[in-house]
């Protein structure tokens, strides 16, 4: 096959990095056996080796890409489990990020699907379109049963009414006693409309352990959403954004770190200085943005958890985003943050295996994304736990959509279990303590009594 369309793209840096990524790849194959994709279709093209011969095939040829390639690199979550069991460590990452903005400049995609996908790149990552929108969709979805298939399985990832829950505004927040840490929250997008309750318990959590958390005017989207769509010009104008905002914090008061409880956000922001890598103003700027970023279960792994004030000895079932397990590679500082605040943690099996989220996947490939998360909930529930712990809002509304379990965010869990209020997401539940209190009193019913100053312990409605 002909190279000489793909030599003269290769002036371009980021498609010349593609090439180069290409050429490592050796076919060995161990990719396929943690590909959820392949799993569930078993089609070549379904795997990453499969696509990495697609994107190749794309490059080398003039013109557009052939649908079927677009539609199988569009079936790709990008959950990175075969950059994780690669023999030769091919940096699928950035190639498919590669591929995808190749065929959002190349490929003229249906006026319906253009539509979808430029009104969830305008609106998911502006909390106030997305509130809006999710406000519109929930009168909608009272209608559902007389909509095509399609708008039918649209509205059914509208997640129930808001909590309640207060979101953080942009500002600082003092420690409590000595201030030991300055340090910036990344505040969010989507997240701040879907579940504000997680940035509110990291604000509380942190200043307990001694930190000042700076919410910075500006820092919002990180930019992941647009980029896993191909539309990089965009993911840019929000990464740069937050780069200056940050570093503007940083110059102004000093930063110890930049704290991230969206891990698919994480996984993005600690890339930055590779995204901007070619740019003479931003790289220096990026790379110090990106070397001070950190998941929050890292930070607080560092710097150490307080004992808890009461010990809660719930059986929870830690779930490993991917974008935590195979972006970030943090695997056990959420497990050990967890077992030191009294609870008992659990692995849910197939812990490699992605949910189905994967930032707007399962707007975009709903059928796909609902086997995913059929089959990850089960195995939840096969656990036996009380609860299933999360370090990432997609993979928490995705996940609540089909288990039973209640899903709430690690640092939720942790602030609850060092002085804060119950989650939301627990209010209302039936929740077994797999563990008695030595004072704990039972009643006729065998119930376990409500301890001091709490609702309920043991089995209780809360």
């Amino acid at each position: 096959m002909s190279t000489d369309h793909f030599s003269v793209q290769s002036a371009d840096p980021g498609l010349a990095e593609a090439k180069t990524i290409i050429g490592t790849c050796n076919h060995f194959g161990f990719c396929t056996a943690t590909c959820p994709t392949y799993a569930i279709t078993h089609h070549e093209n379904e795997s990453p080796r499969g696509r990495i011969d697609l994107i190749r095939i794309m490059l080398e040829t003039p013109g557009a890409p052939a649908p079927q390639t677009v539609r199988h690199l569009d079936n790709c979550l990008s959950c990175l489990a075969c950059v994780s069991t690669c023999g030769v460590k091919v940096d699928y990452m950035h190639l498919i990020d590669h591929a995808r903005a190749y065929i959002e400049l190349h490929y003229w995609r249906s006026w319906t699907d253009r539509l979808f996908r430029f009104l969830i790149a305008k609106i998911v990552p502006d909390r106030r379109y997305f509130g809006a929108a999710l406000a519109g969709g929930r009168l909608v979805a009272r209608f559902a049963r007389f909509m095509p298939r399609q708008v039918r399985e649209l509205l059914e990832a509208v997640p129930p009414a808001s909590n309640g829950a207060q979101d953080v505004t942009a500002g600082s927040y003092r420690a409590a006693g000595t201030m030991r840490w300055r340090v910036a929250l990344l505040a969010g997008c989507a997240q701040r409309v879907l579940t504000p309750q997680i940035n509110a318990a990291t604000v509380r959590l942190l200043t307990r352990l001694g930190c000042e958390v700076v919410v910075a005017h500006g820092a919002e989207c990180c930019g992941a959403l647009t980029l896993h769509m191909g539309r990089t010009s965009e993911a840019r104008a929000s990464a740069k954004r937050n780069i200056d905002a940050w570093i503007d914090e940083a110059e102004r008061g000093g930063l110890d770190a930049i704290i991230v409880n969206a891990s698919g956000c994480g996984t993005t922001m600690k890339d930055y200085g590779h995204a901007f890598r070619h740019d003479p103003r931003y790289h220096e700027r990026a790379q110090r943005v990106a070397a001070l970023t950190v998941d929050v279960s890292e930070f607080i792994d560092r710097i150490g958890l307080h004992a808890p004030s009461v010990a809660r000895h719930y059986k929870v079932a830690y779930h490993d985003a991917c974008s935590l397990r195979n972006g970030q590679r943090v695997t056990r500082q959420p497990r050990r943050l967890l077992r030191s605040a009294g609870y008992v943690v659990v692995d849910v099996p197939e812990a490699g295996f992605c949910c189905g989220s994967a930032g707007t996947y399962n707007l975009l490939q709903p059928q796909i994304a609902r086997q995913l998360g059929e089959r990850k909930s089960r195995h939840a529930e096969s656990t036996g736990a009380a609860m299933l712990a999360v370090g990432n809002v997609g993979c928490i509304t995705q996940l609540s959509r089909y288990t039973q379990l209640p899903v709430v965010h690690t640092v939720e869990l942790l602030d609850w279990a060092t002085g804060g209020p119950m989650p939301p997401g627990l209010k209302g539940r039936r929740i077994q303590e797999c563990i008695m209190h030595p004072e704990a009193s039972h009643d006729a019913a065998g119930l376990i009594s409500a301890s001091e100053g709490e609702t309920a312990t043991g089995i209780g409605v809360w």
